[in-house]
């Protein structure tokens, strides 16, 4: 089990983010960004998962600057509270919450002595390919399912790390040419398809695909031990 510590970003705003540590001294460090539900308890497992891999992981509370503690479940009123709120944060003057997600990354290799990785999910894959492409200290980033970085600039962004993403074909937010269109547009990111819809990865969710999920994970944990050993 993990808990929650405060980081300070480089413009003095305190967040809290969720810290799980392995048993032995990590042999890396993976930042764990959240849904549009908050660091509630499927992002805490994720980033407790990691942690039984070995990794140090910190996942940011990138609601923070426009409400505190969000936790929620998956209900149709937490979606449209979610979506809301990632509204609003996608509205703060740039750089907005990546100034906090670059002091999770920072407090990971400080913490950790060791490379730093990445993953999202859902809102959480769009601000971690975001990372990729625009924070310093990563050495690699996982994506699942970014709403939103097949579309508009998006695609056009390069990444500074190398990059492993998922989508699912079932995945009405988004759309298999679009993502057929990012691959095209960045052909150095390995990307994955699954025969599964949005938030496949999460088990609290109607969309939980066991299948996409455990490989999604195997293929994620190998990219990292490749990239972050």
């Amino acid at each position: 089990m993990g808990k929650f510590i405060d980081l300070k970003s480089a413009d003095g705003f305190v967040f809290p983010a969720y810290v799980a540590e392995p048993a032995g001294k990590p042999k890396a460090a993976v930042v764990v960004v959240q849904e549009i539900f908050g660091v509630n308890s499927h992002i805490r497992s994720v980033a407790d998962g990691y942690a039984a891999a070995g990794y140090l992981a910190v996942a940011p509370a990138t609601f923070h600057r426009v409400q505190p503690g969000v936790d929620t479940g998956y209900t149709d009123a937490d979606m449209k509270a979610g979506m809301a709120l990632k509204s609003a944060v996608e509205a703060l003057p740039a750089p907005g919450v990546l100034q906090d997600i670059q002091a999770a990354i920072n407090h990971a290799a400080q913490t950790s002595g060791g490379k730093v990785g990445i993953v999202g999910f859902c809102w959480g894959g769009l601000l971690t390919w975001r990372a990729a492409c625009t924070l310093s200290g990563l050495s690699a980033a996982v994506p699942h399912y970014g709403g939103g970085m097949t579309a508009g600039e998006e695609p056009a962004r390069k990444p500074a790390c190398p990059v492993m993403v998922h989508f699912g074909d079932q995945d009405h937010w988004i759309p298999l040419d679009t993502v057929e269109a990012f691959k095209k547009a960045q052909p150095g990111v390995q990307v994955f398809v699954y025969e599964a819809n949005h938030g496949f990865n999460c088990d609290q969710r109607g969309s939980y695909n066991e299948a996409a999920a455990t490989l999604a994970r195997a293929r994620t944990l190998e990219f990292f031990a490749k990239h972050l050993g």
